[in-house]
């Protein structure tokens, strides 16, 4: 599915945007108390506990996807990637490090984790993301309004640099637009339905070269007024047909119903998803045409890539 011409770490279980996304976020449970704490330890227990598993389903995709732009763009290698909502930076850590996100959930829920402080918790990260580091790792810059996570994030080095602006209620500072000029890709795990082409087009305008935009998103919602923004870029933005990736079980009885209700009024099938507990997400990738048309979405989606 394309979405063309003038057809847009919190999507945890939220709608779209406008009205339905508030009225999403009365039927969601809401995680917001792990979002912002000093290091990412109950995040992991309690996301953890109800199976969270987006970043991985896109670590492997995000991989191909910046593999690529390191043999497309113009730019020298390392790509810098822009992640927002970025959270702890566990997309960069899954990014740039020899480790799975079960390898996280065992990290930060173990005995010894749980007996540290932030700060001997900081330093015992630095180190275990060191041992780990990838040689073909990114730059990576990360941008969410949680500053607590962002602070943590830069701490244990797995941003290069981090903002706490948000870009739906006030234009970029100097500084943000400055770290983005070298950004070549763009990823979103989560936050989709909190966000408007008024965060991505300042940062595209920025760039030197034409980004991508790589974003898995809840099946309850839509993502066409984004991709409606980011057509004036010059990008055209596909969603895979196939696969859906199982996002977190429900916490409830109503949310799976409110999720199952939301995914058919999309006109969308629930049933094997859904319908099996899990919320969902699908990918959308934004490409300029040329590279779309010359490397097919399923280069990406393929594990055999």
């Amino acid at each position: 599915m394309t979405y063309a011409g003038s057809y847009g770490q919190r999507d945890l279980g939220i709608a779209a945007a406008g009205e339905s996304a508030a009225r999403g976020r009365a039927e969601m449970t809401s995680f917001d108390e792990v979002y912002d704490q000093p290091d990412p330890r109950d995040f992991f227990r309690v996301l953890g506990h109800w199976d969270y598993q987006t970043p991985h389903h896109a670590q492997g995709v995000f991989r191909r996807v910046a593999a690529t732009r390191t043999r497309t763009a113009r730019a020298a290698a390392p790509v810098t990637v822009l992640d927002i909502c970025c959270s702890y930076g566990i997309n960069a850590a899954l990014l740039n490090h020899s480790l799975t996100l079960e390898d996280l959930y065992a990290h930060y829920t173990s005995p010894q984790a749980a007996a540290l402080t932030t700060a001997e918790l900081i330093e015992w990260d630095r180190a275990y993301y060191a041992a780990h580091r990838r040689p073909d790792a990114h730059r990576v810059i990360g941008l969410d309004i949680a500053a607590n996570a962002i602070s943590y994030a830069l701490a244990v080095g797995l941003l290069d640099e981090g903002f706490t602006e948000n870009l739906e209620t006030a234009p970029p500072t100097p500084a943000l637009l400055h770290a983005a000029q070298p950004t070549l890709l763009v990823t979103v795990t989560g936050g989709a339905s909190f966000l408007s082409p008024r965060t991505f087009q300042p940062l595209l305008a920025a760039a030197h070269e034409q980004v991508w935009i790589a974003a898995f998103v809840l099946r309850t919602g839509s993502y066409r007024h984004i991709a409606d923004g980011l057509t004036p870029h010059g990008l055209v933005t596909e969603k895979a047909a196939a696969p859906s990736y199982p996002q977190r079980r429900f916490t409830s009885v109503q949310e799976q119903r409110y999720a199952i209700t939301a995914v058919t009024a999309a006109g969308q099938d629930p049933r094997g998803k859904e319908t099996d507990g899990y919320f969902h997400t699908e990918l959308h990738l934004s490409r300029p045409t040329k590279d779309a048309t010359a490397l097919p979405l399923t280069t990406f989606t393929s594990e055999s890539t």
